[in-house]
This record gives structure tokens, sequence and C-alpha cells, in this order.
């Protein structure tokens, strides 16, 4: 069985990320997933980046 892990990505000082999970297309046409984590005020930039 799977475990899941919740936890909270928030800095003490007051600074908030976002877990961003991005598809990308390889060259032999399948898709994988790449993860980051970013500060909130970056998501848009880092979704919008190819």
């Amino acid at each position: 069985m799977a475990k899941k892990v919740v936890a909270t990505l928030k800095d003490k000082d007051g600074v908030k990320y976002a877990k961003v999970i991005k598809a990308v297309k390889t060259k032999s046409g399948a898709y994988s997933f790449r993860e980051e984590i970013v500060t909130e005020d970056k998501v848009k930039e880092v979704l919008a980046a190819k």
C-alpha cells in the first residue's frame, strides 16, 4: 500500500511555495512529468517556459 505524504509548502518568513507538475513530451512521443517547487509569484513563468 502506498503512503501519501502531505506537507505544508510555507516558510516561517511568510514566503509561500507551490508545487508545479508539468507534462513533458519525450523524443519517443511518451509523456513524463517534471515536478518543481517554486514561489507562488513564479508559477506562471514556469508554466509558460518551454
